[in-house]
Parts: structure tokens; sequence; C-alpha cells
């Protein structure tokens, strides 16, 4: 009877906790939650909307019956927040100790019955299929062009249950196989293309371009994949003010040099503005713009295959001290002056004529043999199709799995020469349901419903999916073809090269970027006439400084607390200027010592402090919601509805500071009583400024940073905000591993999923919580090893 409610349990996705035996808690608890929390925490009680702990109908004596609610409860007990201050609560000692036991006891109950939760099918999102068009062939494809935006479901685009299949992601998958194929084999018959690259408004064009030569400024760097050898156009175009004037050409006391480069080498230098220019422009404008556009436009023979176009400035030496040179505009500072020139967008066009495709990088890693006849044609197709098969389909290849690329091929090849027979099977392989979705088979020997672990072949794809976002290369998919990979020392051996290697960076970035919010940092508009030197360079900059940070911590194996901790930070020119930091030139990020106690770690970093603000101020409450919900994994309810919005700041007696503004809005209850846990947090960091710049006094008074935390304690800075979560490392470190662990298995987790997390936070403190220990505790872990059979008639 009790093996059959466990796999109704399973059946029905809840852990299969019955088969543990009830544990009476002590009478003491019992008496703890009569005495301070069922007051409040009733069925009669008015809590507010999304917050049902009803723990007069919990049971404390079955607690694996209402395990959501009693794991809640450990999150609210974890970082002092329950009972809320202000009402009585037990002694620390006594709190701790209800804490410990409730967790010891959810997770004997999760120990003694396994349930590592499902592996639902998942869809390559963009950046996976971007990773794996890498790694197969060489080719740096931008996808977006391709395919559609990801959703994103627990916070992350490569949830499953984020990742929806419509008939018309399918086709525009069937048309990126097309494209690709054709674009790692070289298409000699390419029809003529054109392709504008814009270059976004906001990014400043005053100073050098990663990426473009050494004495330029400005411009843009484009890899672009072409098909066949022959002659394209490439060209730019001056952005063009709002009175009508293109940038560079008029007013200018200088010539101007525009250059355009294939793989650094010039293709072109054209030169344009000075008073000569400006001159022709007051005569004829519309002729000028004409004859600039075509000396910045050249025809040029270009080899098959990847090569980066750059489109630049070269540097100008300082202006004249003319008093009659035209002056400096302020609107120049908000990136629309027209004393310099910059690009509105870039055009390649072609082939527009075709010599044929010559041998590549792409080529050579695709074309492993040649056939020398008619004869061998069909034992080399074989030979390349089964190794990109092989890595496309993440699994030892079938009989199966080659006929039909056979079939391709030998179609492709009654109509072409032999690389069109390639050319024609390769979208079999990129359009198959093998490469673009990631499924695991249950051996049929295991009963349904039943916990199992993976084969080794399908736990190389979970490894390398979590670390670089892609699939398995050759050397892990020959350990697990070995049969391996399960072993605990081989598995830590692959984790640790893994993590060395380059393609570790979409981990140290992909990440990140999700679970800290980084990707809204694009969005951020701070006022540019409060802000001036805002730009696009500068918010690119912050978001790489934070990505930098998190690579040193994974890389470096130092403590996940060095996140909250870390007394250094990654600067490049642009950026070292915002922060006052000295002697740093150029766009190459280096690591420099922070004195500052107030910027160490994140919570000093102007990313995050940019992306929790609004256009023209601060925003405690943004501030204080993306600490607790991203750092201590405790949001805030959401707000009711009809807020009234923040009180704007008035004169003669109106309030005037945030901290004020605050005040009034606090009075009513409704929005008081979540603003008590939110705002003490946002105040905390209130010095820093909206675009993150350290600040005493604000137009309106001095800054007033001190609160009160949940759990009492007292903070009035940055640094002690951050020794504040410190003190807590189980909390942060617990949060850490939860988002690493939804990431790396595709999916949400479960309130059984909770006793997983805790299991892994405390072996990591024996070591200190470095990140290998964290991230290896994930792979060893039974949600990531394990799944479980659906029943026939289910589905994943």
């Amino acid at each position: 009877m009790m093996k059959r409610l466990t796999l109704i349990a399973l059946a029905a996705g809840l852990p299969s906790l019955f088969a543990q035996a009830p544990t009476a808690a002590p009478a003491e608890y019992h008496a703890m939650l009569d005495k301070y929390c069922v007051t409040c925490h009733n069925e009669k009680s008015k809590l507010p909307a999304g917050l049902p702990l009803y723990l007069d109908k919990a049971s404390l004596d079955h607690v694996s019956t209402d395990l959501v609610v009693w794991e809640r409860v450990i999150k609210k007990l974890n970082v002092g927040a329950m009972p809320p201050q202000g009402l009585p609560r037990p002694d620390a000692k006594t709190l701790d100790g209800f804490r410990a036991w409730l967790s010891n006891t959810l997770d004997a109950a999760e120990q003694a019955n396994i349930h590592p939760g499902r592996f639902p099918i998942h869809r390559l999102n963009r950046t996976e299929y971007h990773n794996a068009i890498r790694d197969i062939f060489g080719l740096d494809v931008d996808v977006s062009e391709l395919l559609p935006t990801d959703s994103s479901d627990a916070g992350f685009d490569n949830v499953s249950s984020a990742l929806k299949v419509t008939p018309t992601l399918l086709d525009r998958y069937v048309t990126a196989a097309v494209r690709i194929g054709a674009l790692a084999v070289g298409d000699p018959k390419a029809e003529a293309a054109e392709q504008d690259f814009p270059v976004r408004l906001d990014l400043s064009q005053k100073a050098h371009i990663e990426g473009l030569p050494i004495g330029t400024r400005g411009g843009t760097l484009i890899h672009y994949n072409f098909p066949a050898d022959g002659d394209y156009q490439l060209s730019g175009a001056l952005f063009r003010t709002v009175d009508s004037a293109d940038t560079g050409i008029e007013g200018q006391d200088a010539p101007n040099q525009f250059e355009i480069t294939i793989d650094g080498v010039r293709a072109l230098l054209a030169t344009f503005g000075g008073p000569e220019d400006h001159l022709k422009s007051r005569l004829n404008i519309s002729a000028m713009r004409d004859e600039v556009a075509r000396r910045m436009t050249v025809r040029v023979a270009v080899k098959a295959g990847p090569h980066d176009i750059g489109f630049t400035f070269l540097e100008r030496p300082p202006r004249s001290q003319d008093p009659f040179a035209p002056s400096l505009r302020m609107s120049e500072d908000i990136h629309v002056g027209a004393d310099l020139p910059k690009l509105s967008h870039v055009t390649i066009k072609g082939p527009l004529t075709i010599s044929g495709v010559s041998d590549s990088p792409v080529r050579a890693r695709l074309f492993v043999c040649r056939p020398s006849s008619a004869a061998n044609e069909q034992a080399c197709a074989k030979q390349i199709l089964s190794r990109v098969a092989h890595l496309a389909y993440r699994r030892p290849l079938t009989d199966q799995d080659l006929q039909p690329l056979m079939k391709f091929f030998d179609e492709g090849r009654k109509t072409g020469d032999f690389d069109g027979g390639i050319r024609a099977a390769l979208p079999r392989i990129l359009a198959s349901p093998a490469f673009i979705f990631r499924a695991e088979q249950d051996p049929a020997s295991v009963p349904a419903n039943t916990p199992h672990a993976v084969s080794d072949i399908e736990l190389a794809s979970r490894l390398s999916f979590f670390l670089w976002s892609s699939i398995p290369d050759e050397e892990l998919l020959k350990v697990a073809g070995e049969g391996h990979l399960h072993e605990s020392a081989v598995l830590e051996q692959q984790v640790r090269r893994m993590l060395a290697d380059g393609k570790a960076a979409a981990l140290t970035t992909n990440f990140p970027d999700q679970w800290l919010a980084l990707r809204n940092l694009a969005k951020s508009a701070p006022d540019l006439l409060e802000f001036p030197n805002w730009d696009l360079n500068l918010s690119q900059s912050m978001q790489r400084e934070t990505e930098l940070l998190f690579d040193s911590v994974i890389r470096e194996n130092r403590s996940a607390l060095d996140l909250l901790n870390a007394d250094y930070t990654f600067v490049n020119e642009r950026l070292a200027q915002h922060y006052g930091i000295a002697n740093v030139h150029g766009e190459t990020f280096r690591r420099v010592k922070l004195t500052d106690p107030n910027r160490y770690g994140l919570l000093g970093q102007g990313s995050i402090l940019t992306l929790t603000s609004v256009a023209t101020r601060t925003s405690p409450v943004f501030r204080g919601k993306w600490v607790l919900t991203n750092l201590l994994d405790t949001p805030p309810l959401p707000p009711p509805p009809n807020v009234p919005p923040l009180p704007e700041t008035k004169g003669n007696g109106g309030p005037k500071t945030m901290r004020q503004r605050m005040d009034e809005h606090h009075a009513n209850p409704v929005c008081a009583s979540c603003h008590k846990t939110i705002d003490p947090v946002g105040f905390a960091l209130e010095n820093f400024g909206p675009v993150g710049l350290w600040r005493v006094n604000t137009e309106s008074g001095p800054v007033d940073a001190a609160g009160v935390l949940a759990d009492g304690t007292k903070v009035d800075s940055p640094a002690a905000l951050r020794q504040a979560l410190a003190s807590r490392p189980n909390v942060f470190v617990g949060t850490l591993t939860e988002k690493l662990l939804i990431y790396a298995l595709g999916r949400g987790l479960d309130a059984y999923d909770q006793a997983v997390v805790r299991r892994i936070v405390s072996a990591t403190a024996k070591n200190d919580y470095r990140m290998s220990s964290i991230i290896l505790g994930i792979v060893e872990s039974k949600p990531f090893e394990m799944r479980v059979k659906v029943a026939q008639g289910e589905s994943d």
C-alpha cells in the first residue's frame, strides 16, 4: 500500500514523502507557533493577497504533507523576517532551533524518498542554437535575424516551460538550417543581397571602439559570413541631425577621414568635410551628401567565409583654437551634435560577381575528407555528415540516422557537384528534431513513475548545456560513450576542464545577465539633460564589469561570498573615468583594487545601481526589491491595485528629500506593511546616485541612508548592507545555488527541491562556499543526474 502511495505521488508530480514516518515536533515548537505565529497566520485573518500561510491548518507533526507552507516558513526564518519587527517574537536561540529542526526534518524526508523531478523536453533557445552552430562549423552567425526572441520563465530563457513551439517557429528553424548549410559549404550561386547594420544613436563615437584599428575613433565592427568569392560593396552612412545636417560635413576646420577595413587591412580611406566641402554643402547640400556617400563606398573582392569588416574614422588632431572655428555644442554630449562625424548605419551588398568558393577555416573544418574520384564520394560524404550529425544529435549515430542524410546528399549531387550534395544534406541535420530538441529516453526495464539515473550520453548533454550553453565536444562525447562519465572522479575532471575552457564564458555571461537582470540595463535611459555623459558605451562597460566579476569568482575558484565582498573590480577607460579611477587607458578591461568598502562587490557596481533607478532619480523601492528578490530570494508581494504614486517634490514645506517623499507615501497603511521590509534595504544604497556615482547631498538635502532591516540589523550605507547580507552566508549562497540549479536543470524548482539546495550549501560551507563546490554539488545532485520515467499516456 505504501509503495502504491509513493507511485501515485510521483505521478502527480509531488514529492514521495508518504513513506517517511511522522516526526512529532517538540512541544515547545507547537507552543511557539500558537503564541507568535498562528495569531496572524490563520484562515480567519485577512492576510495580504499572495500570503496564504495558514499555519493553523499546516501539520507540524507531518511537515512533509504541507511542504510548500513549511519551505516558505524556512525562507522567512532564514532572513529573520518572521515574526515581523515590532511584534512579539521568540528569542533568537528558539527561532534558530526551530528553523534547524524544520529543515532537518524535511531534508531527512527527501533523503529517504528521492524525487529528482521531471526533465522535460527542451527546445534549443537562440543562445544555445548560436553556440551549437559555432561549435559544429566554426561559424559565428547572428541568429537574431533567423529566430525570434525567446521567452523566459523562473527568471531564465532556457527553462523548458518558456520554450514554446509553433508551426511558424519550426518554419524559421528550417529557413535557418538552409541558410547555415549554404554558409558552411559556400554557395557559388548565391544571389546578391543587401544588408544594413544600424549603429545605435546612444553609442558614443567620440572614442576608440574595441576591435577596430588603433588610431581610429567611433564606427562599428561587423562579423560577416560571405557566401562566395566575389565582389562586394561596402559603405557607411553619416548620421543626420534634427536640423538636417550630416555630421562631419559642415562646420569643419579640417577634413575627416573614413576608413573601411577587412580583417584589419584597409580597403578604403575616404576624405570629406573641411572648408571646401563646407562651401559645397552650402551651395548644394543634396549634391554634397550624394558625393560624400559615394566617397564612403567601395567595391572590393572578398573571399568566402567569415571576415571582420570595420567601418570607422581616423583620429583627428586636437581642433584649432581659431576663434572663428565652430564651437563644441552641448548637444554633442548627448550624441546629436554635428561637429564630429558619426555613422547611422553601414551596408554590405553582394556578391555582385562570383568567382568561386575558396577554402576557409569553416570549409576546412567541415570537409574532413575529399573524394579522389566519383567512386569514393559516398564514403567521403558519410564521413563528413556522420561527424556533423554526431555532434548535432549529441549521441552515437545509427544507420537509420544516416539513411535520410545520404538521400539528401544524393539529390543534391544530381543537380550539382559534391559540395552541392553536402550543402543539400546539412539542412536535414540542422532541421532535425534530434538537433533542435533535447529529449531523453527511459530504459524499458525501469517501471513507470520511478526515478533512475540518466545515461552517460544524456548526462553529457546536461553538463555541456549547463556550463557551455552548447553541445558536448568530442572529448565529452567520447568519455560518455565509454560509459565513464557517471564516475565521480571522471565527472569532476570533466567539470573542471569545461570551466577552464573559453566556452564557459556562456555561463559567466548568460547566467549573471539573467539572475541579476543585467539584460535590462540596455533599456535603462537616464535623463541626458541631468546625466549628459551617459551613453551606450558606459552601459555596456557597466554590464561587462559585473560579468567579469562573476567570471573571476568562477575561474579563480573563489568563494561565492566574494560576489558581495570583492575588494577589486574590472574597468576600461570609459568606466574608470565615470568612477573617477585614474591611470586606466584604452578599451581593454583591467583588474583594479578598490579602496572604498562601499564599492565592494555587486552592491557597489554601476550596472546594479543604474538598472534599479529611474530616469531622473534613485528608487529605494526598486533597489530594495532587487536585493530581496535576486540576492535573498524573498521577493516582496506585488503592490495592491490603486496604489498612489510617489509624491513629487514640492516647495514651501512639502516633501523634498527622497526620505520625506517615501514617508508620505507610507502614510497609507496598505503601503506601509510592505515598505517596512523593502525601503531600509533600498535606502542603504541611497548614497549612490541614479548612475552609480557617490554623493553625500542631493538638491533636496543630505542623503539619509539609515534604516533597520527585517531582522533588526541597523544599516546606513552600502558597506553596512553588504556586511548584513554576508553575515547570513547560507541565505545568499542558497539563493545563488537555487538560481544556478534552475539554470542547470532548465526547469523551475518545486518545494521538494529546496532540500537539495540546502544539502549543496551545507556541503560547500566546509569549503568556504567556493564556486567549484557549488557547481560540482549541482552536477552531482540527484535532480541533475536522474529523471523520473513518465507513465504511458503522460508526457514531459
